[in-house]
């Protein structure tokens, strides 16, 4: 049963539409994945949800007494309380419920002494219903709930009794985002949830939500995160609203086969259009009543044709990462090393190895050292002990999640221009539309680009150097999605080497095959993705109460089992590649095809249209059994 229900919902600010007569129903229990590029209304919407935005027209229906609950994007906590005393402001009924309990002892106690048996009787009566309903609503727990939610969203217990007012921003909002888990309104709207969470905490958030039994609308771009909550997709697209039954990476394929249909349509519309109009051009010139009358008949028809919209492509950045030399196969070493800042050893005896052609993702607990690490490995922080090795021919080049090197005083093309005097005019502004530069936007200061823009910026920068050691702090923080696919392909192509420090945990599977895991007491590494590093991750409790009884050919068999489990997933991913790439090569197969049977000439020959109509038939069978072995092999 909808809890919430939208009919024919329009939005626009003076003459830009942002969406128009868009429905949709929100279920029980439904959560719910918001995609969109920048610009199509997904946080005009929730704002309209939640009350805070008027609609220009449509309707929307909510359950009766519907508590719904919104998050946005930027938050602003002024308290002088503590963490802990912030988040039981939730609870103010619970605490009052708590008093009216002890009042009511009290009298308890005073009557009993007295003796008045009948007045005992009604206080005692009113406590048992009150204490019943008090257990009901999580009494007695309430207090261990918030230490329990405020753990999963990275809060230790030393942590509890800090004043909010002391916070940063990022720690503000998760405070705001606890107290909204324990408020549990029926209906959550959450704008990026994940923006301020480390690795850990969203996987706390998404098997809380998973088991959280109201409903929510979430706006996000961390694709992992919408694979393992939502259950249904909404995209927003052209001033409309796209839904599908399904999560993330189900919605990829099937909007892929949805666009290859439309265009398909689309295509085929316009050849009737073009073909009718020509009869009637025909039937207009042969003149008389009779063929007029035809003309103006067909033309009746075609005016209450319902015309498909040709689907506008979204501009993408083109990145190629191409090393101007090949480095020796070590490409860093770091021995031994530590950093301490005052009384805290941040980092102490780390220890490993990166060899050329690894994609290695480091990842670790916000504060543990990553950024520190990798900023002591090039250079721009002393270590206290160890020592650092680059390899023979390493030219590393650095990706800085704060992306202090850009110059906020320079315009964007004296920004590459700056680092790149040789190339000519024409060279800049080749690079900058490959990253959707264009037009007066080289010409804009970087101070007033958006994030999104300085982070293209970053990564053009990055690619113009041609280093063969990339070093990349949350390249992905300020993307699109469309743009994390792009760098992500540009990786897999890349013939260097990476190391990436990230907690988009979609990216580190597609991306990594290493995963090094910074942790207190050093470095632990898994030789895989991030699926494989779970995977391990999870089979340590039982490897811990096992070790001691193991012999030494149990111990000699599992590693054989781990080596052929990494084979296998190499090679699993080599199939995966070569299907991506007979898919590409299939679809252009059928352009071309397509292409030549929208010549109009092509139909004065017979058996040439049934060719290659036959011919087109056969590749989209071909490319359907191909998309679902893709689906196979991703989801294994």
């Amino acid at each position: 049963m909808p809890i919430l229900s939208c009919s024919n919902l329009s939005k626009s600010y003076i003459v830009d539409t942002v969406f128009k007569d868009i429905s949709f129903n929100v279920e029980d229990g439904d959560k719910i994945g918001i995609l969109g590029l920048n610009g199509t209304g997904k946080t005009t919407l929730l704002n309209i949800l939640s009350g805070e935005l008027e609609r220009d027209s449509g309707d929307v229906y909510v359950q009766k007494d519907l508590k719904i609950g919104y998050l946005k994007q930027h938050v602003s906590i002024h308290s002088n309380k503590s963490i802990f005393d912030e988040c039981l402001e939730e609870f103010s009924y619970l605490i009052q419920m708590e008093a009216d309990l002890r009042d009511l002892e009290y009298k308890i106690s005073l009557l009993g002494s007295n003796g008045e048996s009948s007045r005992l009787n009604d206080l005692m009566a009113q406590y048992g219903h009150l204490s019943e309903e008090f257990s009901a609503l999580n009494g007695y727990g309430y207090k261990s709930e918030i230490k329990g939610v405020l753990k999963g969203l990275g809060f230790g217990d030393e942590d509890l009794d800090k004043k909010v007012d002391i916070l940063s921003g990022g720690q503000k909002s998760r405070i705001y985002l606890a107290k909204l888990l324990l408020n549990k309104p029926k209906l959550l709207l959450l704008d990026e949830p994940t923006n301020h969470l480390d690795i850990d905490a969203i996987s706390w958030l998404e098997k809380f939500l998973k088991d959280y039994k109201g409903s929510a609308l979430i706006i996000s771009h961390d694709r992992y995160f919408l694979d393992n909550v939502a259950n249904r997709i909404f995209y927003m697209e052209n001033g409309g609203l796209n839904i599908y039954n399904c999560n993330y990476s189900r919605f990829m394929i099937q909007r892929k086969i949805d666009l290859d249909l439309l265009k398909k349509q689309y295509e085929d519309q316009q050849k009737e259009v073009k073909r009718q109009e020509e009869i009637i051009s025909r039937f207009m010139n042969y003149g008389g009543a009779r063929y007029i009358k035809q003309a103006q008949s067909r033309q009746k028809l075609l005016d209450k044709m319902k015309v498909i919209d040709k689907q506008k492509e979204a501009k993408k950045t083109k990145i190629r990462f191409t090393p101007s030399i090949k480095s020796g196969n070590d490409v860093l070493r770091v021995e031994n090393v530590s950093k301490s800042f005052g009384d805290l050893d941040l980092l102490k005896d780390i220890n490993f190895n990166i060899y050329r052609g690894e994609r290695v993702g480091l990842i670790g607990a916000n504060g543990i050292g990553k950024t520190t690490l990798f900023k002591i490995i090039l250079g721009q922080i002393a270590k206290d002990g160890g020592r650092i090795y680059l390899g023979t021919h390493v030219y590393p080049g650095y990706f800085d999640q704060e992306m202090d090197k850009l110059n906020l005083e320079n315009t964007v093309i004296d920004e590459i221009w700056d680092d790149n005097p040789s190339l000519d005019h024409f060279q800049i502004r080749s690079a900058l539309g490959q990253f959707l530069f264009v037009g007066d936007d080289i010409f804009k200061e970087i101070k007033d680009l958006s994030g999104g823009e300085k982070g293209r910026l970053a990564l053009l920068k990055l690619m113009l150097s041609k280093s063969n050691f990339l070093l990349m702090d949350e390249p992905t923080n300020h993307l699109d999605i469309d743009s994390k696919e792009v760098l992500e392909d540009a990786l897999l192509d890349y013939e260097g080497t990476v190391f990436v420090i990230s907690h988009d945990r979609y990216f580190l599977n597609r991306v990594s095959n290493k995963i090094i895991e910074l942790t207190e007491d050093g470095i632990k590494e898994y030789m895989g993705n991030y699926n494989y590093y779970l995977e391990k991750k999870n089979e340590v409790i039982y490897e811990d109460e096992e070790e001691s009884s193991k012999t030494k050919t149990q111990i000699k068999l599992e590693k054989k089992k781990e080596k052929e489990a990494l084979i296998e997933d190499r090679n699993r991913r080599k199939k995966i590649n070569a299907l991506e790439n007979e898919i590409s090569s299939l679809e252009t197969e059928l352009e071309s095809v397509d292409k030549d049977l929208s010549n109009p000439q092509i139909y004065e020959t017979l058996e040439r249209v049934v060719e290659l109509s036959k011919k087109r038939e056969e590749i989209e069978e071909r490319l359907n059994r191909l998309y679902a072995m893709w689906m196979e092999y991703t989801e294994s």
